[in-house]
């Protein structure tokens, strides 16, 4: 029998969870249409109700081509299980509220997505979690400063949207873990292939699959991974939810039915996933994977294209400040070479001398480059985030995240750069425009 867990990641991205299907020997994986599953006996529905044994119930729950989704994407990140879900936001939500009830608190970074950072700060002071923002998260003792008695985990990104700083995984995990509390990574910029959270002592990782793992802006989608390593069962105070009897499924205790591994997973599936019904549909997990299968030529593209465009960028005249992690002026350049040696994505920021009228026109006028709110696309993505992705945040929380005014994102594709380029000094020629008709009314 092969050893999957051998394989290189260029394999199991195409391999894992998987084999012919037994029953036509169809190659391909089949889409399980289906909303629910025969039971074999009562003895196996039984079963499967009470944990005893793991199998599909209802597609809501688990469903076969969902499941290979998660088997594979795992396996490329290095944990014991997933749970995929109907979107990244779902993901983060779940990832939070399987461990935090009203009362608790959370410590985040402050370098997030914008929609992260409104569901933490509006949304979960709603259901009475508490958030704590690390403006800079490069400061292990900021996180340390920041942890209560009833502080739950610790949040972050491994490559921030949209500023590209890259993540001191070890340190803040280490924090984490000195306090008894998980590191919950946001992996979307970096993929499993850029990032391997776990192998920097994360404990928890989380996409939006929407992005890089499914690559061409078709599907929705989120997945939660867990490496397995948090001893839950050593807190039970911290976390009765997935210590103690759960009265909602006759008082099963999670890490008692399953164990530390896995307890994470399982809880977050026939609980919150049963109750809040954020399921994927498996259609959508079978598009998932067709990106997956391609997941790291695309990747190392995106790279080689998104470098290129830093440091063109880095050196134009019309461009003030370039925010990308894999040039060396970048004050993360030396943690992106420790955890993402292969590159750091295709995302990255840069400031227009011209301000923000010269950013729109320079947004405004790019032909190749779609104006989306998006990233990850094989197509090359721009956008302007302060009206858009973080539109619902103050000037200053804007700012703690990254955004000034004037910034322009980029989500680098696989075109020709050549032809990238082209398009972005389009761009450029429009906010000199702008800039010239300025000067001449001033």
């Amino acid at each position: 029998m092969t050893d999957q867990a051998a394989w290189n990641f260029e394999t199991k991205q195409i391999h894992a969870g998987q084999q012919p299907d037994p029953v036509t020997g169809a190659r391909a994986l089949p889409i399980h249409q289906t909303t629910a599953f025969v039971f074999e006996s009562t003895e196996q529905a039984a079963n499967r109700f009470a944990l005893a044994e793991l199998g599909p119930i209802y597609t809501r729950i688990t469903n076969p081509t969902q499941d290979v989704a998660e088997q594979r994407i795992a396996a490329l990140e290095g944990g014991v299980a997933a749970l995929l879900l109907a979107s990244g936001q779902a993901a983060s939500t779940f990832a939070v509220l399987n461990i935090a009830n009203a009362g608790d608190h959370i410590v985040s970074s402050s370098s997030i997505y914008g929609g992260t950072y409104n569901l933490f700060k509006y949304s979960l002071a709603k259901l009475g979690i508490e958030v704590t923002f690390v403006e800079d998260q490069d400061d292990p003792a900021a996180w340390q400063r920041a942890v209560r008695p009833n502080t739950k985990l610790f949040f972050a990104e491994s490559i921030a949207n949209p500023r590209s700083n890259v993540l001191d995984i070890r340190a803040v995990a280490d924090v984490a873990h000195e306090n008894g509390l998980p590191l919950i990574i946001d992996n979307t910029v970096a993929s499993p292939y850029l990032v391997r959270p776990f192998e920097h002592g994360a404990d928890i990782v989380l996409h939006s699959a929407t992005k890089f793992l499914g690559g061409h802006g078709t599907t929705l989608g989120g997945v939660i991974v867990d490496g397995g390593t948090f001893p839950w069962s050593q807190h039970v105070d911290r976390f009765p939810g997935l210590t103690e009897p759960d009265p909602s499924y006759n008082g099963v205790s999670y890490t008692g039915a399953v164990g530390d591994a896995i307890a994470y997973i399982i809880k977050a599936r026939v609980q919150l996933l049963r109750d809040l019904g954020s399921a994927i549909a498996p259609n959508s997990a079978w598009l998932l994977l067709q990106g997956i299968e391609t997941l790291s030529l695309r990747m190392e593209r995106h790279v080689q294209n998104a470098q290129s465009v830093a440091e063109w960028l880095d050196q134009h005249g019309d461009v003030a400040t370039v925010w990308y992690s894999g040039l060396p002026t970048s004050p993360w350049y030396a943690a992106a070479n420790a955890y993402a040696p292969k590159g750091v994505g295709a995302v990255l920021s840069f400031e227009l001398k011209g301000g923000v009228d010269a950013g729109k026109a320079f947004v405004n006028s790019l032909e190749l480059f779609s104006h989306v709110a998006n990233i990850g696309d094989v197509r090359s993505l721009v956008i302007h985030p302060a009206s858009t992705t973080h539109s619902q945040l103050t000037p200053e929380q804007q700012l703690t995240a990254g955004v000034t005014p004037g910034l322009v994102r980029l989500s680098v594709g696989l075109e020709h750069i050549d032809d990238i380029t082209a398009d972005l000094e389009r761009g450029f020629a429009a906010a000199r425009e702008v800039v010239a008709a300025q000067r001449a009314q001033a």
